[in-house]
């Protein structure tokens, strides 16, 4: 037996922890979702916070004065951007969650669309399913809108890290049967 096959069981089974960490991360945001909405807030506030900051230093490194003055502005914006989401948590996860249903109602009707204007390959019936899903979401959001600001992120979130868990459960488990 070379050494390659006998890891991949090993790593196999050790890659086992991550997922099923990120099943439970999940699970819990999906409990909490006010408490998730307001890490989500936190998270947000400090990536547009340092961006920011970093987008400051590389502004002075452009060519040209408007270039400059430009990206110093469009810095400090993001740097502002970050500290009222930090200190207000609730409007600003307010205004995320219209822009979301928004995109939500404009990414569904795409996809309706396509499906209206499309040949109807094989596969052309999952656009049509993922545009009602979607289209339905953005509506659901927004007629709970600004309510569902409390809790859309929060779910949202929980929604995303429960599924890359599974994901990559799966992908550990199938990797496990191969080997």
């Amino acid at each position: 037996m070379n050494t390659t096959s006998a890891s991949v069981p090993r790593a196999a089974s050790t890659s086992l922890v991550w997922p099923i960490g990120l099943i439970l991360i999940g699970i819990l945001a999906l409990a909490l979702p006010l408490a998730t909405t307001f890490r989500v807030a936190r998270v947000l506030s400090y990536l547009l916070f340092f961006d920011g900051i970093i987008q400051f230093f590389y502004a002075f490194k452009s060519e040209g004065t408007g270039r400059v003055l430009w990206k110093v502005l469009v810095a400090l914006l993001y740097v502002a951007g970050g500290i009222y989401l930090f200190l207000n948590p609730l409007v600003g996860m307010s205004g995320l969650t219209l822009m979301l249903a928004v995109f939500f109602c404009a990414e569904g009707m795409m996809d309706l669309l396509a499906y209206l204007f499309s040949s109807r390959s094989n596969g052309a019936n999952w656009l049509l399913l993922h545009g009602i899903v979607t289209l339905l979401l953005g509506v659901m959001i927004w007629r709970r809108w600004p309510l569902s600001s409390l809790e859309a992120a929060g779910i949202l979130a929980g929604i995303a890290i429960l599924l890359s868990g599974v994901t990559r459960l799966l992908l550990a488990l199938a990797i496990r049967r191969q080997a």
